[in-house]
C-alpha cells in the first residue's frame, strides 16, 4: 500500500467518497506524497515518455511553426513564448534551437514556464537556463502582452470528473471504499444543466467527462492573445468531444489500474478539444488535425530525412522508429490531435491546411 492510499481510505471514512476530480489532485499534486511533486515521471527510468523525448523533429516542428506564426503576425517585440506543463524542458530547448537563425526571435521574446512540479522546474531551470525562463503556477499571472503557447500533454493530467447518464439525469462516479480498498461508485442521479446538450448524442449508461481546470487556464491565454495578439498550439490525446471512461494510469510504462497505486502512478483522461475551442472564445479555432498529418503538413520528413544522413546502424534504426512512433497513424500520429488558437483577424496558422 502506497502512504497516499492510507491517506486517502482515512479521509473516505471520515468524509464520505470523493469526486475523481479531487482524488487525481492528491494522487498528483499531493504536497508529501503526489505524483509529480515527488519525482521526475518521464522516460526509460520514469513512467511515460512524451513526443519531445522521441524525437528532435517534434521540438524543432513546433518551434519553427511558432517562429512562423510570430512573423505572420507582424514580429511584435517584446513577446512571452510560454509552455503549459515543460516536462524536462525538451521540447522548448529544441524548439529554441530550431529557431535560433530566425532574425529578431530570440532578441523579442520573453520565455515563461507554468510548471508545477518543484522536481520538474529545477530540471527546465538547468536546460533552459541561458534564457532565464520565468516561472509561474498558473497562466493568470503571465504578462499583459503579445503571447505565444505551446501545449504538449498538459491538458489530459488536468483532474476530471465522470458523470453516467441515468435517464434524463446524471450520476457523478465517486471513488469510495470498501474492505480496505479504493473502489468507483455512483452518486445518485440528478439532472445537470451544464450536461443537457450531451442528452442528445448519449445513451443510457454512457459516460460523460468534465474537465473543470482546463477553461480558466483557457480562458487566461485566450484574453491576452485576444487582446495583444498572438497564438496557441495545444498537442494531446483525446477528440473532438469527450465519451466513454478514459482515465488510465501508468506506471513504469505499463497501464495500471486508476486506483490501485495513489501517488506511485501517473494519472490522465482524454482531452475534450470541444470544451477548450469553446473556452477559448472570442479565439478562433482550427480544425482539429492528427499530430502526424500536422508534423508532415511542417516538413517533419524532410527534416527527418536530413538527419537520417549522419547515422548508420542502430542509430539509424532508432532515428527512423522515432519518427515513425510520431507520425504513423498506428502510433501517435492519429492518437494525438493538434489544436490552433488565434485572434480571428490573424492570419490562418500553418500545418492545418
Amino acid at each position: 500500500m502506497t502512504a497516499l492510499r492510507g491517506i486517502l481510505l482515512r479521509r473516505i471514512a471520515l468524509d464520505g467518497p470523493m469526486s475523481l476530480a479531487e482524488y487525481m489532485t492528491l494522487c498528483l499534486l499531493h504536497p508529501e506524497h503526489g505524483y509529480y511533486t515527488t519525482r521526475d515521471p518521464l522516460g526509460a527510468q520514469g513512467d511515460f515518455i512524451t513526443a519531445p523525448e522521441i524525437s528532435q523533429v517534434f521540438g524543432e516542428m513546433l518551434g519553427l511553426w511558432l517562429a512562423q506564426v510570430w512573423m505572420d503576425q507582424g514580429r511584435p517585440a517584446p513577446f512571452t513564448l510560454a509552455e503549459l506543463g515543460p516536462g524536462r524542458g525538451t521540447l522548448m530547448a529544441d524548439a529554441l534551437r530550431a529557431t535560433r537563425a530566425v532574425p529578431g526571435f530570440h532578441t523579442a521574446l520573453q520565455l515563461h514556464l507554468i510548471e508545477a512540479s518543484p522536481v520538474l522546474r529545477n530540471a527546465q531551470a538547468q536546460r533552459l537556463g541561458d534564457h532565464a525562463p520565468d516561472f509561474h503556477g498558473n497562466a493568470d499571472t503571465l504578462p499583459d502582452q503579445p503571447l505565444f503557447v505551446l501545449a504538449n500533454e498538459f491538458f489530459d493530467a488536468l483532474p476530471i470528473r465522470q458523470f453516467q447518464r441515468k435517464g434524463a439525469a446524471w450520476a457523478e462516479r465517486m471513488v469510495g471504499a470498501a474492505d480496505g480498498r479504493l473502489v468507483m461508485g455512483l452518486a445518485q442521479p440528478a439532472p445537470l444543466a451544464a450536461l443537457d446538450h450531451r442528452l442528445d448524442d448519449t445513451s443510457e449508461d454512457q459516460i460523460v467527462e468534465t474537465c473543470a481546470p482546463a477553461g480558466p487556464v483557457i480562458a487566461a491565454i485566450a484574453a491576452r492573445i485576444a487582446a495583444r495578439g498572438g497564438a496557441a498550439l495545444i498537442v494531446d490525446y483525446g477528440d473532438w468531444r469527450s465519451r466513454g471512461d478514459t482515465l488510465q494510469a501508468l506506471r513504469q510504462h505499463r497501464f495500471d489500474d486508476p486506483l490501485l497505486n495513489p501517488g506511485a502512478a501517473d494519472l490522465t483522461a482524454h482531452v475534450d478539444f470541444e470544451a477548450l475551442a469553446g473556452a477559448a472564445a472570442p479565439l478562433r479555432a482550427t480544425p482539429l488535425t492528427p499530430q502526424g498529418l500536422f508534423l508532415e503538413r511542417l516538413g517533419s520528413a524532410a527534416r527527418a530525412e536530413r538527419l537520417a544522413e549522419a547515422l548508420d546502424g542502430t542509430r539509424l534504426e532508432n532515428h527512423l522508429a522515432a519518427y515513425r512512433r510520431l507520425t504513423h497513424p498506428e502510433e501517435m500520429g492519429q492518437l494525438f490531435k493538434v489544436l490552433g488558437l488565434a485572434p480571428q483577424n490573424a492570419p490562418e496558422l500553418p500545418g492545418f491546411a
